[in-house]
């Protein structure tokens, strides 16, 4: 008996090292091994801010020397509630991979029954022709096989022990659900760590969004003031009768069209700050009085550090997120195949049983069963196959999602490196136009106030200064806003805020 069990144990270790199904190879990147991001233009001014080949801070936001942004991005780390959705999946994905190593244990259950039966004359005993009354047959007693077929008063039947199963692992089915459920956590905590990194990434471009907005409020808090004095002169001028009352009327329009743009501007704000409180997980109005003072628009850098080609796969979570899932689909095949095969399993069980309470106690009332059993699939109706093939077609589609991310982080990364540059070079335009406009207006007032001219050219000359001058700080934010959008196809930022606000959550 000894050496039976014995057998069937070395046997079961042996087969287990077969595993049916294919194996996992990483697939390739398709990005270049060798070289730099081609971005900067070859006559671009040294005043631009230029992207270089070296490694990427985590915490890119640093780079706008902001300290208040600085302190909205460590707080949205933590308190964004859908990275705490998803830090929540992810312990769900590692409770689902602890049910599935379950499997590669024995499992024993205790066990403790009590019993009270009455034999039924109808039952079991009439099949062998007697009854718990008891039948006469020559003169002698008979019962069931054997036994006395007198009365069988009701019985008490006493037992407890312990009971265990072990599936014997020969094909590997446990170890590639098991594989399968390692890569799904893999794929859980890259997808926890790719809404951190677009967390962040709307924290600072709603934050810029904010610096613009309030910009432009003090731009047309400025042409407000400007609209008011020229009305002031406007009026005097025509109480003098050095003008007709067509240009007072003009330029109170003008300063009615100037006006009317705030409240649209103020709710523009208040959005943007109720945005930002959302983001951080707190109450509308929440950051109001910590935002509403204006600051300038970040500043960009002059160097932006933004890494290798070469280094985009292993930053990217949403890459690294689709190889898991690959390799999740790809173990599921080796599950599918695995159902093909017989699957063994070994049982026994061991406890004490009497019909009092008082003998469960002896090592007389000792039983005990022990053997292996054996499931052959014979007839399935096909779902073996149809789900064999369900597997591969899945892993298929894993591989296509993979390299449609890699090809899509692609674009994202060279789109972004370009409207990186052509937006200084757009800006730089920008400055120009608004002191030519500034020029252009000092001049037409002069001639205004000279009576050399009408109040027409003044009004021109503020609507373009207005217009240019909007272009400008729309520009100045969309610099920043496209360094913000460079560094998140890049999946710069979430390495270590990841491991940060997994320590505080879990806090």
């Amino acid at each position: 008996m000894r050496i039976t069990i014995k057998a069937t144990c070395l046997l079961a270790l042996v087969l287990s090292a077969c595993t049916v199904g294919p194996d996992f190879q990483k697939p390739d990147s398709m990005l270049p091994r060798n070289g730099a991001w081609q971005a900067n233009p070859a006559n671009a001014p040294a005043t631009h801010s230029n992207v270089v080949a070296e490694p990427i801070n985590a915490e890119w936001w640093n780079l706008f020397n902001d300290p208040i942004l600085t302190s909205l991005e460590k707080r949205a780390a933590s308190g964004n509630l859908s990275v705490l959705q998803a830090s929540v999946r992810l312990g769900q994905s590692r409770a689902m991979r602890g049910i599935a190593a379950a499997d590669q244990f024995p499992m024993l259950n205790g066990n403790t029954s009590y019993l009270r039966q009455q034999m039924s004359e109808k039952g079991i005993v009439s099949l062998f022709g007697g009854s718990s009354s008891g039948a006469v047959a020559n003169g002698k007693g008979i019962g069931v096989v054997g036994i006395p077929a007198t009365n069988i008063p009701p019985f008490s039947l006493w037992q407890y022990g312990f009971d265990a199963s072990w599936e014997v692992d020969f094909w590997g089915r446990v170890r590639r659900e098991l594989e399968a459920a390692d890569a799904s956590v893999e794929a859980s905590n890259e997808g926890r760590q790719f809404s951190l990194l677009a967390i962040m990434a709307e924290v600072a471009r709603d934050y810029i969004d904010l610096r613009r907005i309030q910009r432009l409020l003090n731009i047309s808090g400025q042409m407000i003031a400007s609209a008011q004095e020229n009305l002031d002169l406007t009026s005097q001028k025509a109480a003098r009768g050095t003008v007709t009352e067509l240009d007072v009327v003009q330029t109170k329009t003008q300063l009615a069209n100037f006006q009317a743009q705030v409240p649209q501007l103020e709710q523009l704000e208040a959005q943007v700050i109720n945005q930002l409180s959302y983001l951080l997980g707190q109450h509308p109005n929440a950051l109001r009085q910590e935002l509403a003072t204006p600051v300038a628009i970040p500043s960009v850098p002059q160097r932006v550090p933004v890494g290798l080609p070469s280094e985009l796969a292993r930053r990217r979570p949403d890459i690294r997120q689709a190889e898991a899932q690959l390799h999740a689909a790809t173990a599921d095949i080796g599950v599918a195949v695995a159902d093909f095969y017989p699957r063994v399993t070994l049982s026994g069980s061991i406890g004490l049983q009497g019909l009092k309470l008082k003998d469960v106690v002896d090592w007389s009332a000792l039983q005990y069963a022990i053997g292996p059993s054996i499931t052959i699939p014979i007839f399935q109706g096909g779902r073996l196959k149809s789900t064999l093939e369900l597997r591969k077609a899945e892993q298929q589609e894993a591989a296509i999602v993979h390299h449609d991310t890699v090809l899509k982080a692609w674009h994202e990364v060279d789109n972004a490196l370009t409207a990186y540059a052509d937006e200084q070079r757009r800006n730089d335009w920008l400055v120009q136009a608004v002191q030519s406009n500034r020029d252009e207006l000092e001049l037409a007032r002069l001639r205004y106030q000279g009576g050399v001219s009408d109040y027409l050219p003044v009004l021109t000359a503020q609507r373009s200064l207005l217009q240019t001058e909007q272009d400008y700080a729309n520009s100045l934010s969309a610099v920043a806003t496209n360094m913000v959008v460079l560094y998140k196809a890049l999946g710069g930022g979430w390495e270590q805020t990841t491991e940060k606000s997994q320590a505080e959550a879990s806090q």
